[in-house]
């Protein structure tokens, strides 16, 4: 049995307001080092890791940075863990979004698994390249005893999520990813478990600031 337990970046600007960050490179905010850290002493404390791997992406890098030094375990990048690239949407509000493709925007709020964003990905690209991921760790880390850290970003986090929970990719919006939360899945052969699911708990008492509003 495999124990995936998968984890958010911290916050960055651009959460709040909503705005399509993707691949653009974003430091933490210091709202998000705080994060980071309470989320480093909370896998301490609960986890005894044999690998821990973060998307190529700055802000994954940065959480990664305290769940190394506590763990004495480096990180490593994975481009499977990716956030998605929305193409001609990066870097655009919602509201900007909206005016300017305002049928495409419908699609992905209410269709999100009919639609591909203009220049970029779509949600089946996510879940091909996550399903790599998902395999490449029961074949790399394969004893019962072994749990494996990823930090990844909430689009990612979800593609991944609605596979193990066998659900469509039209459940999208049902998932929620907040940042620095943690999901905790077991992977026998026989079944799989998820046994927490965006577990924010270690952050409660941080900041006056919501942290529990999706990724757009």
């Amino acid at each position: 049995m495999t124990s995936l337990i998968l984890m958010r970046h911290g916050h960055v600007e651009g959460i709040y307001p909503e705005r399509f960050r993707g691949r653009a490179e974003i430091p933490l905010s210091s709202l998000g080092i705080r994060q980071a850290q309470a989320l480093a002493e909370r896998a301490s404390l609960r986890y005894a890791p044999v690998a821990l791997y973060t998307s190529p992406m700055q802000r994954c890098i940065a959480t990664a940075i305290p769940i190394s030094k506590v763990t004495n375990i480096p990180s490593q990048p994975l481009t499977g863990l990716q956030d998605i690239d929305y193409g001609e949407w990066q870097g655009l509000t919602h509201e900007e979004v909206k005016q300017r493709w305002p049928v495409l925007y419908s699609r992905w709020k209410e269709k999100p698994h009919l639609m591909r964003f203009p220049g970029g990905e779509s949600l089946q690209d996510i879940v091909a390249r996550t399903a790599d991921v998902v395999r490449e760790m029961l074949s790399r880390y394969p004893d019962d005893s072994d749990q494996v850290l990823l930090i990844a970003h909430d689009s990612v986090n979800r593609a991944i999520l609605l596979q193990l929970l066998d659900q469509p990719l039209s459940a999208y919006w049902r998932l929620e990813q907040s940042p620095c939360a943690i999901n905790e899945i077991t992977i026998d052969k026989q079944k799989i478990s998820i046994r927490h699911m965006n577990d924010t708990c270690h952050l409660e008492g941080l900041t006056h600031e919501s942290t529990g509003s999706a990724e757009p």
